[in-house]
């Protein structure tokens, strides 16, 4: 499995930014797609997720400005930021969590990483 991640880059407070990952490759019907972020120094913090099923699960601190959502058909999850902050500044990453045939618990897949800096 791969997940292929876009759309990070520069952008000044309350401005906004799309995420975007593609995941290629053996994708079961139960699984978990979303979006951690970390930044130097801190660990790794959920961000949001959603279930194959469209569940959705977002950090306090973005609730109400950024919105996930997903294309079952093309294995896709997009991360639609509004309203960004400075603090929001991390390197973001796609993540995958499924149950797969014959393995225990949920397999992970963790994308590259993309840079989001909000600056002025």
């Amino acid at each position: 499995v791969q997940l292929q991640a876009s759309g990070g880059g520069l952008v000044r407070p309350g401005g906004s930014l799309r995420l975007s990952c593609a995941a290629s490759g053996n994708i079961y019907g139960i699984n978990t797609m979303g979006w951690y972020r970390q930044v130097p120094g801190k660990q790794r913090e959920m961000v949001a997720t959603i279930t194959s099923y469209g569940g959705r699960t977002y950090a306090e601190y973005v609730k109400g400005r950024f919105n996930i959502s997903r294309d079952n058909a093309e294995n896709t999850v997009t991360l639609q930021m509004n309203t960004l902050k400075p603090e929001d500044t991390a390197v973001y990453y796609c993540y995958l969590g499924q149950v797969v045939p014959g393995r225990p618990g949920v397999v992970e897949t963790w994308g590259h990483g993309t840079q989001v800096t909000v600056s002025s």
